[in-house]
């Protein structure tokens, strides 16, 4: 669709090099201080998952008593909220690769999830990081099923996409699994079967490690201990129902971090031509623009994997998380002084926002509040 263009942030090329010599030099400076500090950090994080996952999966055998099933239920799934957000996401971009330790090495890391590691990190790292916010490259805009810009055409499909969002945030790690497969593309026609397969047996693998661990091994192992005292069904029927709330919890949280780092209102798009020859300073812009901060605390940044900082992990994706939260204040004193927006919230706030533009964009048209982004048009100063 063709839309008017609007300049944000730097006016001229200039302008822009000042703006990436200055974000530049925020990088550089949290670079020099990355060392055993972080790598205490990130061995910490790994005992808390193994800790609260020992302690969730002991008490679930125990789960036919109801106030153990749901401390059981609880602890494992903050054990999988944890080994997936400030973890897993972040150990996979390569943020812990300076320890030269096999346990948090970016290209070998393996996650509790249903997405092999391997498919996220060229879906996400890779073609989302790279494309973010681009209409038409990056795939994570939408996943495939919803239409959140008036950039993207109207279909029968969109006035469910409410319903679609639910279903996506209970089954989060299942579509994550099967997103780089590209399956919408497979169902309408664009890509053959044949094409996926290779991929599929990868995630197929996957998908059956993380469902009889979950839902085979655990129930079963549960209902052995619980035999000699009659509650062999009791104590099977509920660690297979807790590791499935468990599940949802994570898949939940997940959702809702993530949506809320790159779908709220006032997030903006990209066409295809506004990245071409695209200087380090308008990649720069083009994160600040298209990600989402939220407010809160430590413990939401800790729970949330730093993702409550998107605009700095964006930014900086190769930088220990647990730093966005001292780079942040920078990172928005460079923003106010180049003119541009720096897109934070609280919680609710920008959940919120998130599905209203959700329920927005299941109709027909929508408000295109000028967002589309013409990063091309910036001008020499003595033009």
């Amino acid at each position: 669709m063709n839309h008017p263009t609007k300049q944000i942030g730097p006016k001229t090329i200039e302008q822009m090099d000042a703006f990436q010599r200055d974000l530049d030099a925020i990088g550089d400076e949290a670079r020099k201080l990355v060392g055993e500090q972080d790598a205490q950090h990130i061995r910490k994080v790994l005992r808390t998952v193994r800790v609260t996952e020992a302690l969730g999966r002991a008490l679930l055998l125990f789960g036919w008593f109801p106030p153990t099933w749901f401390l059981g239920t609880l602890l494992l799934g903050i054990s999988k909220i944890v080994d997936n957000m400030e973890l897993g996401h972040n150990v996979m971009h390569g943020q812990y690769n300076f320890m030269n330790d096999p346990r948090f090495h970016g290209d070998t890391f393996d996650w509790d999830n249903t997405c092999p590691a391997s498919e996220w990190r060229h879906a996400h790292n890779f073609v989302h990081h790279t494309y973010t916010n681009v209409i038409g490259m990056d795939r994570d805009f939408g996943y495939g099923l919803l239409r959140l810009s008036n950039d993207l055409r109207w279909s029968w499909l969109h006035p469910f996409q409410l319903l679609l969002t639910a279903l996506l945030a209970l089954y989060f790690e299942w579509f994550v699994a099967v997103h780089d497969m590209q399956v919408d593309k497979v169902v309408i026609g664009r890509r053959k079967w044949a094409d996926v397969r290779p991929q599929w047996l990868v995630v197929r693998k996957k998908f059956a490690r993380q469902f009889l661990r979950d839902y085979a091994a655990w129930p079963l192992l549960a209902a052995a201990l619980a035999m000699p005292f009659g509650h062999a069904v009791d104590a099977g029927v509920a660690v297979l129902v807790g590791n499935f709330a468990a599940n949802i919890i994570r898949n939940v949280w997940a959702w809702a971090i993530i949506f809320c780092g790159h779908f709220t209102d006032d997030i903006y798009t990209f066409s295809k031509q506004s990245i071409q020859n695209e200087s380090k300073g308008q990649w720069y812009l083009r994160q600040i623009l298209g990600s989402a901060n939220i407010q809160g605390g430590r413990w939401m940044h800790f729970m949330s994997g730093n993702l409550s900082h998107q605009v700095e992990h964006h930014l900086f994706p190769d930088i220990p998380a647990n730093r966005y939260a001292e780079m942040a204040p920078k990172v928005q004193a460079v923003c106010a002084k180049y003119g541009v927006p720096y897109n934070t919230g609280k919680f609710a706030w920008q959940l919120m926002t998130v599905l209203k533009r959700v329920a927005r964009y299941s109709l027909p048209g929508g408000p295109h509040k000028a967002v589309h982004i013409a990063v091309e048009s910036i001008m020499p100063e003595n033009a």
